[in-house]
């Protein structure tokens, strides 16, 4: 894969280097990455975006992802992600990327460099270092303790043990050393402010959570259609409880089903959609040991056409294990279903997001993963559904705007230029 280049457009002084190890051509590139740099561009930066691509999905994005770059004026260089073998991979991506960056620079000599996530910014404090380039953090998360948390680090393992070490470290140099840090959530953010070697240093750490196209997650554009549900198989009378996205590592997929069995008893006439491209018989195996399988309604879908699927939905859930680098996550799931007025059924000790809920009134918390909790929640679903789809869209635009994330990111930018 070589490098891309879409047309140069000569600037002033805020030239900015973005680094992603994300692909523009993946999933989440396309949703979480180009929107904001797209805005961004057209306020008074000049913005460069350098990613990493993997191959299948830049064989089958990389013409729309192109065309998007020329009709916005960005400019996009990109290399070729390397699989395997596990760490020297990665350590031969990292050199790529120092290579190029730094003949980048050379050639357009940037103000900053806007580094996503843990990997990226290993080229931003290397860039730092030798030649004073300003570099922003934008960590994204506990991402070496997710590993570990996640289980796709065994610290058993000498190898994963020594790379979870060496990512702690770089991690308190990036926290020490960046010229500002992007934090995903303010529970994350207290926390690190708590860790002795930052307690006493200036905060430089803003917040800036998983926003969403709200444009695009309307319900007022996307009104509920009965056809859809009937070409699901569903019964236009019923009551439909939606959970949204992969089921994977952090999902607690059995305690969504337990719950959802409870709720079944006050409401037998539930049907639980499940709208993934997982394979159905990771969701249908676990409903059958508990007798609810035909209740079960899985649907793949793809992102244009997700508002229309979520309007058929009366509630969503999302149950997220609760684990330490759980602090600095921002499900970006929350902003597009309050944005489609549907309100949440969560647990406690995710991110903000259980603070946001109770705070704002937009759905239900529970930390007790027991019969008598999960029936708290369905004693409370009454109320909940009262809640006005206008108030929980408003909930979602005043914190996970797409706009006002720009409008954040915009006023770090301009500290880092002025």
């Amino acid at each position: 894969m070589s490098k891309g280049v879409s047309k140069f457009k000569p600037m002033g002084k805020n030239r900015i280097l973005f680094i992603s190890y994300d692909g523009l051509t993946d999933p989440l590139g396309q949703s979480q990455v180009l929107p904001y740099l797209i805005h961004l561009n057209r306020l008074n930066y000049e913005i460069h975006i350098l990613s990493t691509e993997k191959n299948e999905n830049f064989l089958n994005n990389k013409k729309v992802i192109e065309k998007i770059i020329d009709e916005e004026n960005l400019k996009w260089f990109y290399i070729e992600y390397t699989k395997t073998p596990p760490i020297f991979s990665t350590i031969k991506d990292v050199q790529s990327l120092n290579r190029t960056v730094r003949k980048l620079h050379k050639q357009y000599n940037y103000s900053f460099l806007h580094c996503r996530s843990y990997i990226s910014a290993l080229v931003g404090l290397s860039m730092k270092r030798k030649f004073g380039l300003k570099f922003l953090f934008d960590m994204r998360g506990f991402w070496a303790d997710e590993r570990i948390d996640g289980g796709i680090w065994n610290l058993k393992l000498l190898p994963f043990k020594v790379v979870y070490n060496f990512f702690k470290k770089k991690e308190r140099e990036y926290l020490t050393q960046a010229d500002h840090v992007i934090s995903l959530t303010y529970n994350g953010k207290n926390e690190m402010r708590s860790w002795d070697y930052l307690s006493d240093k200036k905060d430089n750490i803003s917040v800036i959570p998983c926003c969403a196209d709200l444009e695009h997650f309307d319900f007022q554009k996307n009104p509920m259609d009965l056809k859809i549900k009937r070409e699901l198989g569903i019964n236009d009378d019923a009551f439909v409880l939606c959970y949204l996205g992969s089921v994977g590592t952090w999902d607690m997929q059995d305690e969504m089903l337990d719950y959802f069995k409870v709720q079944l008893k006050s409401m037998p006439n539930s049907v639980f959609l499940w709208i993934t491209k997982d394979h159905p018989s990771l969701i249908l195996n676990a409903a059958e040991k508990l007798g609810i399988a035909d209740k079960m309604v899985i649907k793949p879908s793809e992102r244009s056409d997700l508002p229309k699927l979520i309007s058929i939905c009366d509630a969503s859930i999302f149950f997220i294990k609760p684990l330490f680098s759980k602090k600095a996550s921002s499900p970006t799931k929350q902003a597009e279903l309050l944005g489609m007025g549907i309100p949440l059924i969560c647990n406690s000790n995710v991110g903000d997001t259980n603070e946001i809920l109770e705070k704002e009134n937009v759905g239900l918390v529970t930390a007790d993963f027991t019969e008598a909790g999960y029936q708290n929640i369905v004693d409370g679903l009454p109320d909940m559904l009262k809640i006005d789809k206008h108030h929980l869209r408003n909930v979602a635009i005043k914190h996970f705007s797409l706009k006002e994330g720009v409008k954040k990111y915009a006023e770090v930018y301009k500290g880092l230029v002025d």
